[in-house]
């Protein structure tokens, strides 16, 4: 998954960069997997402003304002902690875009409700948010190999359709 990670971070670097827009990462159980990918590929310096790793409830709140009744009703791996963790870090880190993920990667922290495996993904703006749960244990290694590589494909998805590359054109400029 490391060479498809550098794939997906090299479309995400020429979309990002070709538009000018820029990002950060807002990462609970993947630990910064995320922000390594993106920044495994030269250049990511001219998009990429950061990202913070929020493993525990305190820092989302404090640093993400993710608020603490919706993790206290909801629990802090849902869909809308996710969402409010993307919101948090483009205002916190001044980007344009910003990616998170939230979950259980085990082998242990899993309940009835909330088993092993469940990761919440979540990309996008201030304005629009894009979401998916992964919900499969497959060990915790490979459980943050996969949501690394989806929160990736996430990103490049929402990117490709919100913030779509400049045209290019075979026309002649004179």
């Amino acid at each position: 998954m490391e060479f498809e990670n550098k794939i997906l971070s090299r479309e995400i670097q020429e979309n990002l960069y070709s538009t000018g827009k820029t990002l950060s990462t807002a990462e609970s159980c993947t630990g910064g997997h995320v922000a390594q990918s993106i920044i495994a590929i030269p250049g990511a310096s001219d998009y990429f402003k950061g990202g913070i790793v929020c493993y525990t409830n305190e820092i989302k709140e404090r640093l993400l304002g993710v608020p603490a009744e919706l993790i206290e009703e909801k629990t802090a791996v849902c869909e809308e902690v996710a969402v409010a963790m993307v919101k948090g870090a483009v205002k916190t880190m001044a980007t344009d875009y910003a990616v998170a993920v939230t979950g259980v990667a085990g082998p242990g922290g899993g309940t009835k409700e909330i088993p092993v495996g469940t990761i919440w993904i979540a990309c996008g703006s201030e304005q629009h948010v894009v979401t998916f749960q992964l919900t499969e244990d497959q060990g915790r290694d490979l459980n943050l190999s996969v949501a690394t590589s989806k929160a990736l494909q996430l990103l490049l998805e929402f990117l490709n359709q919100y913030n779509p590359k400049p045209e290019e054109t075979d026309e002649e400029i004179v």
